[in-house]
């Protein structure tokens, strides 16, 4: 019996939104939100994302590059939003963005922003399975899609898992500087 290839998903199929109100438990001394909470909420979102993505249960392999551009404050209300970019066999990479804004919705601002990799794995949670290839529909999606193939690569090279000179699409983006 042979498997059917995955259909592929359109980002908004999987597009998840989660919002947090930052109490004083979830501040440091100079009451702003602390990065660890943060980060805590950043990979939840990111997997209820890539586990709609996949259809399946996933982990979390890679994360790239938290940035931490604004403060939390103590009252801000916080929304996280993910998309998966693009799926590669068994992977998954998730943007998340991070917006804050005062209780009343007032001062909105972009706050964070990072990329997730997961992998999905089969029911018992052991071995991973192919996942559905992604649909880009908008241009900001498909930029997002293009681009996930180079940092897949720089993840795979500082892991070690491959050579920098075996990297074919780093390579191409920066042959324009030759």
């Amino acid at each position: 019996m042979t498997k059917k290839a995955p259909v592929p998903k359109k980002v908004s199929d999987s597009r998840t939104v989660m919002t947090e109100l930052i109490m004083p438990n979830d501040t440091n001394p100079m009451n702003n939100l602390m990065g660890g909470y943060l980060m805590r909420w950043m990979d939840i979102v990111c997997a209820i994302c890539a586990g709609k993505h996949c259809e399946a249960h996933v982990v979390t392999a890679a994360v790239d590059h938290i940035s931490f551009q604004n403060p939390i404050h103590l009252g801000d209300v916080i929304t996280l939003e993910a998309v998966v970019t693009r799926a590669f066999n068994t992977s998954v990479e998730v943007y998340v963005e991070v917006f804050a804004n005062d209780i009343k919705g007032q001062h909105p601002r972009r706050c964070n922003h990072a990329y997730f990799t997961f992998v999905a794995l089969d029911d018992k949670k052991k071995n991973p399975v192919p996942v559905p290839p992604v649909l880009p529909l908008s241009n900001e999606e498909q930029q997002l899609f293009e681009g996930a193939a180079r940092r897949r690569e720089l993840r795979l090279i500082l892991s070690g898992r491959i050579k920098a000179k075996d990297a074919t699409e780093v390579r191409k983006f920066f042959s324009d500087l030759e």
